[in-house]
């Protein structure tokens, strides 16, 4: 059974039809837990969804949600948003990020995970916003779960579902102001584009994705789920991207795809080789890359080793995510290109804003039934944003002949770092903060893995001094990690344009900043030559789940991932009893480098005479 050919339906009414057709079929999976029915799915959406309006939760009203990615985040989006306007927000905001976008939604409560103590839950207190406890077991379905505080009811027959145009999701999307928009998407928008995306993937019942995106990400929540469910197949709720972990998903739940972002990709072709048994007998039938640009190498390594097609698909938050995609075979796929229109209507605008002839560069604007009406209470934006009816991307780009569209760059100043969007005005406001800085602006340089990462030019104030890592460290402890520049620049003055206003666009070449891959080392396997070193290639070993590196190893190029680091630094702070920064580690990649700032760190906190003797020693036994 395929796609549902029925009207633009809610998310709700999207899973009252499967269950009613299919009731058994299965919905949800996830690592260690049993399979989610599509009959118990929409139970589960109802009953939470009556829960939250005995809660006096109303239509109207906006949840936010701070989940870890995986089932219940699944769930809880699909039932929330069956009640109320859900708005899922990234967990590694730090506190002063959530307290912007918790006040900025006017949030009605907060969906936490049942812990004592997170950021989350301190910002919801401080600003008086009801928080409801989300808990699950291990024995459940994949998926269900509980709220602290709701009644235990039954579905009742009052219960008026959301309609096609009610408000189902807001996201924040980055743009050329610090304040970032609110982008509200209705259950209409939601249902078109994942509609667009099971068309253009051909999904049917059968087919299984196994979900790796963050569930915070319009691309997650519609290529991954919502396609998904529009089809009638079912989803694997990873706990995220686990480099590691991936191939043993492949091998344990058989999926037939799988959508992510270039980075995830590219980790993926290097810890190819190690897995060639999992590969020879994959079941994948297609692999999806979107969110940003995909390395022409790195796709044709991506079919050199499943053996399957790669679509690269284009997509934005404001078209409820696919705007463009590559067809499958037969179709005629043009690497370097993103695809001819999948949804929406595309058009290339020239400078008065009409359509521009084919091959003629101009800005890519959309229209159609995904897409958002406009930015919730931004008239300024909205004004900017729309032109004839047309959504102005601020993308650059040419349509061929065939309608295959190629991006040639953004108008917008946002910084695309791997598929992540970045306020560069957002950086600026906090390297501003600090007290040696008197001039600031952040801008993208090139990166060869990434497409984009962060860099900061700044004029520090007269008589004060201050290092690159200081200001980094300045900036780690306000943002998520990925909106720290990696490079910071001292200059006299900040280069301007023509009028005397600082240009982002054009900045990284001014300026001569870029960051290339290096090309893969030469050198020999060189073996740990100290006690902390041995120790740190046992870490390294257990948490990549490879055999034990050579000290001079980059732990990135080795197909480690963010979280992947994360996790390494934990388990370095907890095995040495020594205090180091995610941050250092992301400076100096390697166990060599890693073992030298442990070392210092350890010289540093302590002495023979003050603990009288080798203290460090104990550590290492």
């Amino acid at each position: 059974m395929g796609i549902l050919r029925l009207e633009l339906m809610s998310t709700l009414t999207l899973l009252e039809e499967r269950s009613r057709r299919t009731p058994d079929a299965k919905a949800l999976y996830a690592p260690g837990r049993k399979p989610l029915s599509y009959a118990t799915l929409h139970a589960h959406a109802v009953r939470t969804a009556v829960g939250l309006r005995q809660r006096r939760i109303n239509r109207n009203d906006t949840v936010a949600i701070v989940l870890p990615n995986g089932p219940e985040m699944a769930t809880a989006f699909l039932s929330v948003s069956a009640a109320a306007i859900c708005a899922p927000l990234n967990p590694a905001y730090r506190a002063d990020e959530l307290e912007f976008y918790l006040s900025d939604l006017s949030a009605r409560a907060l969906i936490i995970a049942g812990l004592p103590e997170t950021p989350a839950r301190d910002v919801a207190r401080r600003l008086e916003i009801p928080v409801i406890e989300l808990a699950w077991s291990a024995e459940d379905p994949a998926g269900l779960f509980s709220l602290d505080g709701l009644p235990a009811s039954e579905p009742g027959t009052s219960f008026q579902g959301p309609r096609e145009n009610d408000v189902a999701l807001v996201l924040h999307t980055s743009g050329t102001t610090s304040r970032p928009k609110i982008v509200p998407l209705t259950h209409g928008n939601l249902s078109a584009s994942a509609r667009h995306v099971a068309a253009t993937l051909q999904l049917i019942s059968e087919d299984r994705c196994l979900n790796v995106m963050p569930l915070f990400h319009i691309h997650g929540l519609v290529a991954a789920l919502l396609a998904s469910l529009e089809a009638g197949g079912s989803v694997v709720c990873a706990a995220g991207f686990i480099a590691p972990s991936f191939f043993d998903w492949i091998a344990e739940f058989r999926p037939t795809w799988y959508t992510a972002v270039p980075t995830m990709h590219a980790s993926i072709v290097a810890r190819a080789p190690a897995n060639r048994t999992t590969i020879d007998s994959h079941s994948l039938r297609f692999i999806r890359s979107s969110s940003s640009a995909l390395p022409r190498s790195t796709l044709a390594q991506l079919e050199e080793i499943f053996r399957v097609p790669v679509v690269e698909a284009y997509g934005m938050t404001e078209a409820a995510h696919q705007m463009a995609s590559n067809p499958l075979p037969p179709g005629v796929r043009k690497p370097g290109t993103v695809g001819r229109a999948a949804g929406p209507a595309i058009s290339v605008l020239n400078s008065e804003g009409q359509p521009a002839p084919a091959g003629v560069r101009g800005e890519v604007a959309i229209k159609g039934p995904n897409v958002t009406a406009g930015y919730a209470s931004n008239p300024g934006a909205n004004a900017a944003a729309f032109i004839n009816g047309w959504l102005r991307t601020g993308d650059e780009g040419i349509l061929d002949e065939d309608g295959y569209l190629t991006i040639l760059g953004r108008l917008k100043e946002v910084i695309n770092r791997g598929g992540e969007k970045i306020s560069p005005l957002e950086v600026d406001e906090v390297l501003m903060a600090h007290p040696a800085v008197a001039q600031a602006i952040t801008f993208a340089a090139s990166d060869a893995v990434l497409g984009e990462e962060v860099a900061a030019a700044l004029v520090l104030r007269s008589g004060m001094a201050v290092t690159e890592r200081q200001i980094r460290e300045f900036v780690a402890i306000r943002l998520a990690h990925f909106k720290v520049p990696r490079r910071v620049l001292f200059v006299e003055s900040i280069p301007a344009g023509p009028t005397g206003k600082p240009q982002r666009i054009g900045m990284a070449e001014r300026l001569g900043v870029s960051f290339e891959a290096p090309a893969p080392s030469a050198a020999k396997y060189v073996a740990p030559r100290s006690p902390v070193e041995e120790i740190l290639v046992s870490v390294w070993s257990s948490v990549m789940a490879t055999r034990p590196p050579g000290v001079e190893d980059n732990f990135f190029y080795a197909g480690g991932d963010s979280m992947l680091a994360a996790q390494f630094v934990t388990r370095v702070r907890d095995t040495l009893a020594v205090e180091i920064s995610l941050l250092a580690f992301f400076d100096s990649p390697t166990v060599a480098g890693l073992a030298a700032i442990v070392e210092e760190a350890m010289a540093a906190e302590s002495s023979p005479a003050e603990s009288g003797g080798p203290m460090n020693a104990g550590r290492l036994a």
